[in-house]
């Protein structure tokens, strides 16, 4: 049986679009939505359920084509993991048929003239959603095939093309989405997957590593982190963030009343300082990047990186702060606008933005990029 809720003519004629996020940040998600929205002028309402990891937001008229590419825009989001237009729903009568179903689907309900550049299977990243993963590995290697066979897929994976995302919610029972190339996560279930290196202290190293990529293009990376700039971390023991950064070749003060990893002391690239986050002051008077992940309250950290900034101890930073227990979506909007407030008098331009990301917990991290970080 299927039920659709689009027919599509030059453009996705759907109102409904998905958000992943972490397990139990629904609500927070939500409460971002509905604030962006009202920004956008894009009148609706969002739609959540604790603990599912899935966020609707339902438009009262159905997106424009600009919209569709540009509205809720991914990258400018702060709870969100993957971005996802929905245009349809299956139910699998026939499990032995379930390609059969979909393809049906796409050729009946969507255009046969769309070609995706590649098809996901997905599920909640949950306790629940882990009983089905098996099942999505499984189904997705004949969909491909059944659907480069009808010419519904590129021969290769495209990333220039839609792609097609079924999100199982049971094995017989799935929700049919697409994700447009400039606005989406381009990992499965919008999820960044880091091999923890061998040599790292911690496993909080995979925080920044995650940042950098998800926050910097490639060729940014290369500006931003270059060989011989400097850097203070702030909270450094035992290295996780040091080790991110002495293996771009940056120098760094590592500041923390714990102990230090012994091998990244080997490098010749790392000062200790056992003294306080909050009062220490960089050698030189400035560095390049100002890094901390510090367990204190949020608004402190958010005041001490702005007086690094406003200062011009520190050219760039990136931080986290820690999320409090409720109203965490407009605890954060304030302080991430603070800040942005002290940096807009002091005259200082700059970039902001601020992602829950996969390695991340209770936790959000931020990034502020000035000067010639810019470029």
């Amino acid at each position: 049986m299927i039920k659709s809720n689009t027919q599509i003519d030059k453009s996705l004629a759907t109102k409904k679009v998905v958000f992943y996020c972490r397990e139990g940040y629904e609500a927070d998600l939500a409460a971002e939505l509905d604030t962006v929205s009202a920004k956008l002028e894009l009148f609706g309402y969002s739609q959540c359920k604790l603990g599912s990891t899935l966020v609707e937001f339902n438009c009262y008229e159905a997106l424009s084509l600009h919209q569709q590419e540009n509205a809720f825009h991914i990258d400018e989001l702060i709870f969100a993991r993957q971005r996802l237009l929905s245009v349809g729903s299956l139910i699998f009568d026939k499990p032995t048929d379930r390609v059969g179903s979909v393809i049906d689907f796409l050729k009946q309900d969507l255009n046969s003239s769309l070609l995706f550049g590649d098809v996901i299977a997905e599920h909640a990243d949950n306790e629940s959603g882990k009983q089905i993963a098996k099942f999505c590995k499984k189904f997705v290697v004949p969909l491909r095939q059944a659907m480069r066979k009808s010419k519904l897929l590129s021969a290769k994976p495209n990333h220039a093309l839609p792609y097609l995302h079924l999100y199982f919610s049971e094995s017989n029972e799935s929700m049919v989405c697409v994700s447009l190339p400039n606005n989406r996560h381009a990992e499965p279930m919008g999820i960044t997957r880091l091999k923890m290196p061998a040599d790292a202290p911690s496993r909080s190293t995979l925080k920044l590593e995650e940042a950098i990529k998800t926050f910097l293009l490639p060729n940014e990376q290369n500006t931003c982190f270059q060989k011989g700039m400097t850097a203070v971390d702030l909270g450094a023991c035992p290295g996780g963030w040091t080790y991110q950064l002495v293996s771009r070749g940056l120098r760094v003060e590592a500041i923390d009343n714990g102990k230090m990893s012994e091998t990244l002391m080997q490098t010749g690239l790392v000062e200790y300082h056992p003294a306080d986050g909050f009062t220490y002051a960089p050698q030189d008077g400035h560095v390049d990047w100002l890094v901390c992940d510090m367990i204190e309250k949020p608004e402190r950290v958010a005041e001490l990186i702005a007086s690094w900034l406003v200062d011009r101890k520190c050219t760039s930073s990136i931080f986290n702060l820690k999320l409090p227990m409720k109203r965490r979506f407009h605890v954060v909007e304030k302080l991430l606008a603070e800040i942005s407030e002290k940096l807009e008098k002091h005259q200082i331009n700059h970039k902001i933005a601020a992602k829950h990301l996969y390695h991340d917990r209770d936790e959000i991290t931020v990034i502020i990029r000035s000067g010639m970080h810019l470029i």
